[in-house]
């Protein structure tokens, strides 16, 4: 069923809108201003016509065109005109018809338009019905949640039953933008406007959902603040009839009183009152009113004047070092020499001390001695797999949970402005997208930067010059050159087997009595043979920290044995005892075999974890000159194997073997321990040996340890790490020891007893090494 409706063309006075669309069947207030719109409305009064109102296409032009106004307009009679002094109209018009235009016509002093009504098709069809139910429905949801339409609009609906007119009262009510209405007028069919009525009607009603839904939740969280602000003045009332002060007043009084009497730098002092200030200016629930709380805290108990003072006694200092660690004398007389300047000058700056060494040997426990035996207070920082430059700077106070640096951190913590600071683990520092902590460690660690250390968080130059710094390290590769060049270099090599009985003896049987009270009473005794076994047996390390595990399980066991049965007063730890309290042992057979087999030699390396006897095995199949290298090598080591390859041809027949019998065999040169990566160039001259050795097959001594790089003419040059290699060396029992001539200076460093019961062989070339190995056995 259908509604048909002739075409007809007529002509029409126009009136374009900015900004509105009429729609039929609806009354509408519009203001005109225009001479032309003005003159067309007389026009009309006088002939009692109609006339024809079309929006703009853009409602900033002034005086529109043709071109400028839709196609789709309404055909509307005059229901009231009212006059204003401004000679603006206001005209209340209730259209009738919408109308497509033909064309426009100027003519007269108005614009006037030929239109063509009847032109739609009201097709109401069973889908229509649906769109109609449907569109009613959401049209009351709308008028429900709209603070600005009346209930009443939604019934009135109810009583009309013409779905066209019901389409335009709904797309004139909508408050939308006139854009889209101008779309709901030109739709053609009933169907096709309440598909876009459906469409804008859904959006419309799921913002007007949103905005209840926001400013329900704005009104609850008004509500409580009103509450809790009711509440509180009640609770002021109570408390000023009882005499008692407000909370808030009281900190403030006595955050302010905290200010007034700190010893602090005045312009730190300036910083905390112009914080202070702002703070009193806050609400105290506020987030910033707790970070400027904060950052006063921070401000008020930094010491910035205060110090460790009084002369400190050398031999007390001395003592104290004694007591604490075995050995280690270079450390102490370091700290000796600079206990000394501290006692003559208040004005000395702290050094900043680097201690390297494997694990185990006592870089931590040796800086908490040097705090006790210089009187200040210790602070450690652990550096290990940071990668935050604001970890070391601090971050801004912009940031939520801002903090200080580590540095910062760690004064505050110590209470005075020039304890011991230990940074940890130094050479493990990373690097990522967030910075690099180590540039930022440049500025603390530098004695001439350090007196104003700006940190991010306090953003007040603070005086880090008279801390003494140490940090620590495995090794020194992993530290930047500028970072390394600004601390002073102390080497920790490992301890002998006679330095770790004592050390065992003397401090880690002690102190690990110390740690379960009750085996004090007991008469716990361990002869110097277990030690020995546990040292041999049970350990294999440059340290001491196995050592000390070792000894803290047999106490662990002794316990157990003590809960069985109390009357036991006695133990004597035997070194049968040890295999019965600590199991099979760990390493039974010596590294150094008895004798090498030809093609075998001993080189020693230097590891993170101190000095390692390193095995160097060639094997030789027939083949065509071939070369394999195997046992996780770098690219310094492989170069380095290629060098002695070609350096034992051209040696070969100094010891009685043809240059040309290489050729006849593939060279496989392993290094055990597959796993473990090596590198460098120290190996190049046991190789060299060993690639002889395997081509004469005659074995080379098996207490002989050769170390040295080597060139293409035969020369040995320096190593690095030979403290650690000789420590090595005497930890597995070998006699004699090859080393560069270039190394020979740095004997005078190295410890008598390391060096006692080996002979160390200083050598320029690889011929004066082939005539001891090879020709003067």
């Amino acid at each position: 069923m259908a509604k048909k409706k002739k075409n007809i063309v007529s002509s029409y006075p126009v009136i374009p809108l900015r900004g509105t669309v009429v729609f039929p069947g609806t009354v509408t207030p519009i203001l005109v201003g225009r001479k032309s719109s003005i003159d067309a409305l007389e026009y009309v009064s006088e002939h009692d016509r109609k006339i024809f109102f079309v929006a703009q296409k853009n409602p900033k032009i002034e005086t529109p065109s043709g071109d400028d106004l839709f196609t789709v307009g309404t055909i509307a009679h005059i229901v009231q005109v009212m006059r204003f002094p401004s000679k603006m109209l206001k005209v209340l018009i209730e259209g009738e018809e919408r109308a497509k235009v033909v064309k426009y016509d100027t003519m007269r002093n108005f614009m006037q338009a030929v239109v063509l009504q009847g032109y739609t098709e009201d097709k109401y069809t069973s889908r229509v019905e649906a769109l109609f139910r449907k569109t009613k429905e959401l049209f009351r949801q709308y008028v429900n949640l709209s603070e600005n339409l009346p209930d009443e609009l939604a019934r009135l609906l109810d009583f009309n039953d013409d779905y066209r007119e019901i389409a335009d009262i709904i797309s004139a009510q909508m408050q939308i933008d006139f854009k889209q209405k101008q779309k709901l007028l030109e739709a053609k069919t009933l169907h096709k406007q309440f598909e876009l009525l459906l469409k804008i009607l859904i959006r419309e009603v799921n913002i007007l959902r949103y905005k209840e839904d926001i400013e329900q939740k704005v009104q609850n969280l008004i509500e409580e603040n009103q509450r809790e602000y009711f509440l509180r003045q009640q609770m002021d009332l109570i408390r000023s009839e009882l005499g008692e002060e407000n909370p808030l007043e009281a900190e403030m009084n006595e955050l302010r009183r905290r200010i007034k009497i700190a010893n602090i730098p005045k312009n730190v002092r300036e910083a905390a009152e112009k914080e202070f200030l702002k703070l009193s200016r806050m609400q105290p629930s506020s987030p910033e009113a707790a970070v400027s709380r904060t950052y006063i805290d921070w401000l008020l108990e930094l010491p910035w004047y205060k110090e460790s003072k009084g002369d400190i006694d050398i031999e007390t200092a001395e003592k104290i070092l004694d007591k604490d660690h075995y050995g280690l004398e270079k450390i102490k007389q370091r700290i000796i020499e600079h206990i000394a300047v501290m006692n003559l000058s208040n004005r000395s700056r702290g050094p900043i001390l680097c201690f390297v060494g494997p694990p185990g040997v006592g870089k931590t426990s040796i800086a908490r001695s040097v705090a006790r035996a210089t009187g200040r207070e210790f602070v450690r920082a652990s550096l290990g797999g940071l990668h935050d430059e604001a970890e070391i700077r601090g971050h801004r106070r912009t940031y939520v949970g801002a903090l200080p640096g580590k540095i910062i951190q760690g004064i505050k913590r110590a209470g005075k402005k020039n304890p011991i600071f230990l940074l940890d683990e130094i050479d493990k520092i990373g690097t990522d997208f967030r910075g690099d902590p180590a540039a930022a460690l440049m500025e603390v660690l530098d004695p001439d930067q350090n007196n104003s250390f700006m940190d991010n968080y306090i953003e007040l130059p603070f005086d880090l010059s008279k801390v003494l710094f140490i940090t620590t390290a495995n090794t020194i590769q992993g530290i930047p050159i500028p970072l390394l060049d600004r601390m002073e270099i102390l080497r920790l090599p490992g301890y002998l087997e006679n330095e770790k009985l004592i050390i065992a003896r003397d401090y880690l049987f002690p102190k690990e009595l110390e740690l379960i009270p009750p085996l004090k009473k007991l008469n716990i005794v361990f002869t110097d043979e277990a030690f020995l076994r546990i040292i041999r047996e049970y350990t294999r390390e440059a340290g001491v920290r196995e050592l000390e595990r070792q000894i803290a399980s047999i106490l662990r066991k002794i316990a157990v044995q003590i809960s069985k049965n109390q009357r036991r007063k006695k133990f004597t730890i035997t070194p049968k005892k040890v295999e019965e309290y600590l199991g099979v042992p760990k390493y039974t057979d010596s590294p150094v075999p008895e004798e090498l087999m030809p093609g075998e030699a001993l080189g020693l390396a230097w590891t993170s974890i101190g000095g390692q006897l390193l095995h160097i095995e060639v094997l030789l199949t027939q083949g065509k000159g071939e070369a394999k290298f195997t046992g996780s090598l770098g690219d310094v080591m492989k170069e380095s194997i290629h060098t002695a390859m070609s350096l034992a041809r051209s040696r070969a027949s100094r010891i009685g073997i043809s240059p040309m019998d290489i050729d006849n065999y593939n060279v496989h040169i392993h290094f055990p321990e597959g796993a473990v990566p090596k590198d460098g160039p120290s190996a190049g001259a046991a190789i060299t040996c060993a690639i002889l050795s395997a081509l004469s097959k005659r074995p080379l001594p098996s207490d002989i340890a050769i170390t040295g790089e080597i060139t293409l003419s035969g020369r040995i040059l320096p190593i690095g790490g030979l403290t650690e290699k000789l420590y090595a060396a005497k930890r597995f029992g070998l006699k004699r020891t090859v080393i560069p001539k270039g190394n020979e200076k740095e004997l005078a460093e190295i410890k008598k007893d390391v060096l006692k019961g080996i002979k160390i062989i200083p050598l320029t070339n690889i011929d004066e090494l082939l005539d001891i190995v090879f020709l003067n056995r």
